[in-house]
């Protein structure tokens, strides 16, 4: 006798299944059996990373955010081949990639085979915040490493410097983040630096909302042509330092960026800007959270465990 077809219900129900098996994947005690030290690792090999350099702490927490924004968070962004290292919002400003490759030769010692780079990616942006005196929180893992890259997903979703706050909540909300995720996640530029052509439009008379002292400063290093490269600090009161200058900053229009004074310009998430600025305890409770949501893009993505971070599998 033929086996009975399954019904639409039937196939309904083994895909939500299927689903929740696939977001299931992420836990925080991922690890605990198949490399109990993996944390231990990673924070030991972060102290010396941030210990040589403190800016290192701010570019592996852009490296998170700008793979996650890429096709989930599964170590796309550290592939060599398949453009994304390269396309526009990547090129000449990310880094990080030797102080990953060193955290994963450690782990493979370890635990050969077992940890994805892209968890590797989640932990030392974790540790690099916290180490510059930023929140801690449980970082779920689980994930895979992707096969491919994206540079065309790259251009598409990264916010630019230049957006205005309904691009912002655009390009979060395509990734499942509310404004409120997206003004705490903008609190990461509490620290590290930025390159003087992502801000020179904004501090020689492309911005109204911008202090002119603040403009004058800036214009020191950056001028109106040439030195691209010339860096300076988005939080010029703290730049080291996980804090709430950044908001503070935004308060007196000395946002470094066009998009991040957009946080602060007679718009929607003004009233949380001055709560941000007046508690720290809110502000990184907030930026926890968010730093958990948005490390869930793409959780239960296939993939594999990439021996080198670099190069898929062959």
């Amino acid at each position: 006798m033929a086996a009975r077809a399954p019904t639409l219900m039937q196939c309904l129900l083994a895909f939500s299944l299927l689903s929740l098996t696939a977001h299931a994947q992420l836990s925080t005690t991922f690890y605990a059996s198949s490399c109990p030290n993996l944390q231990s690792i990673v924070r030991a090999a972060m102290t010396q990373a941030v210990s040589n350099e403190r800016r290192i702490g701010a570019s592996l927490l852009r490296l998170f955010f700008h793979d996650c924004f890429v096709q989930g968070c599964d170590g796309s962004i550290l592939l060599d081949a398949g453009g994304e290292k390269t396309a526009g919002p990547n090129a000449n400003s990310v880094r990080g990639f030797e102080v990953i490759d060193t955290i994963k030769r450690n782990v493979e010692t370890a635990c050969p085979g077992v940890v994805s780079c892209a968890d590797i990616l989640a932990l030392a942006a974790r540790d690099g915040t916290n180490l510059l005196g930023g929140p801690s929180w449980n970082v779920p893992l689980g994930r895979r490493d992707s096969t491919t890259a994206s540079a065309s997903l790259a251009n598409q979703n990264l916010p630019p410097s230049t957006a205005s706050l309904g691009t912002l909540v655009s390009l979060f909300g395509r990734q499942g983040l509310s404004p409120r995720d997206m003004t705490a996640l903008s609190g990461a530029h509490t620290i590290g630096q930025a390159r003087c052509t992502t801000f020179r439009a904004r501090i020689y008379g492309g911005d109204a909302n911008i202090d002119a002292s603040f403009a004058a400063l800036r214009q020191q290093t950056c001028p109106r042509s040439g030195g691209d490269g010339n860096l300076a600090p988005i939080d010029a009161q703290t730049p080291a330092a996980f804090d709430t200058a950044y908001f503070t900053n935004l308060l007196s229009r000395r946002g470094l960026f066009h998009s991040d004074q957009e946080l602060f310009n007679g718009g929607s998430q003004d009233a949380l800007v001055r709560q941000y600025s007046a508690s720290p305890s809110l502000f990184n409770s907030d930026f926890a959270a968010a730093m958990i949501k948005m490390g869930n893009i793409g959780a239960g993505n296939a993939g594999q465990i990439r021996r080198n971070c670099r190069v898929v599998n062959s």
